[in-house]
């Protein structure tokens, strides 16, 4: 039942710390995009332009690596504990 319980809680907050490093990593990126956009805008840009080129920069990087690799937040500490445990009851 302990084992249970640990497995519960630890989704819990491995789920929590996704959740947040994802929304930081995407705000982040919005925000990069923002000022990429101010730095130099076309000629006649407006609000709808600058929207649809953070709307594609977006796109693009809900496609790239970054967001799966954050998906390690839930792999890298339960191979971690995993090896810790065989570790002590191998010895």
């Amino acid at each position: 039942m302990q084992f249970v319980r640990l497995v519960v809680i630890g989704f819990v907050a491995l789920s929590i710390v996704y959740f947040s490093v994802s929304l930081y990593s995407r705000s982040v990126r919005k925000e990069r995009l923002e000022k990429e956009f101010d730095a130099d805008p076309p000629e006649g840009a407006d609000e709808a332009m600058r929207e649809a080129f953070i709307a594609e920069g977006m796109a693009e990087y809900n496609s790239s690596i970054r967001p799966k690799l954050i998906a390690l937040v839930y792999v890298v500490p339960v191979v971690f504990f995993s090896i810790v445990t065989y570790v002590i009851n191998a010895s």
